[in-house]
């Protein structure tokens, strides 16, 4: 359904759980960083209802689930870690178009968003069905549903408000690009490493 070039490895998953404060902060972070984007994009683009009452939802969404993880850190004992760089993300940003037209700009950046769900969502996905942590793997069983619906939210909203991209044929690079970058990631207790 993702269309990702590249499954992350399940063995991934043992990094993830062996280093679960690190993983947990990390995550915490990236439903930060998700909330950000998404009220970055209503503050560019108010023209847009619908997509601000549906971003909305998902920046709060975002938020609840960074209060989640908070949550589990707490629980479980954990301190919240510092904020870390993303490379992966950061490559992804790099890949994005923002020397063509604003709404070239504007597809792109929901194309960003929806390649970053994306993967998010196969990433717990790997975490739900391979960490030996029952509370842990339902919880990301339910993150990796919602994280689908938001991918499938910005994909929607790339169609609907294009005007000058074939979306299509611009998420297919974007799929191939990503396809080439995971390579280097998936070895650290990182959602995206």
């Amino acid at each position: 359904m993702l269309g990702l070039k590249l499954l992350t490895d399940p063995r991934w998953a043992n990094i993830a759980e062996s280093n679960l404060d690190e993983i947990l902060t990390d995550h915490a972070w990236c439903e930060q960083k998700a909330a950000s984007n998404a009220i970055t994009l209503i503050t560019q683009n108010p023209e847009h209802e619908d997509l601000v009452h549906e971003l909305t939802a998902i920046a709060i969404e975002e938020m609840q689930h960074f209060q989640m993880v908070i949550d589990i850190i707490k629980a479980r004992g954990y301190a919240l870690g510092r904020e870390r760089k993303d490379d992966y993300v950061g490559q992804l940003m790099k890949f994005s178009k923002k020397d063509g037209s604003r709404n070239q700009a504007f597809i792109d950046r929901l194309l960003f968003a929806a390649m970053i769900e994306a993967r998010s969502c196969e990433r717990f996905r790997v975490l739900s069905k391979n960490i030996n942590d029952q509370e842990l793997a339902k919880f990301y069983h339910d993150l990796m549903v919602s994280e689908a619906n938001h991918y499938t939210t910005f994909l929607h909203f790339a169609r609907k408000y294009t005007t000058d991209v074939d979306v299509d044929k611009r998420w297919q690079e974007w799929l191939d690009f990503e396809g080439e970058l995971i390579q280097s990631y998936g070895k650290k207790e990182y959602i995206h490493g």
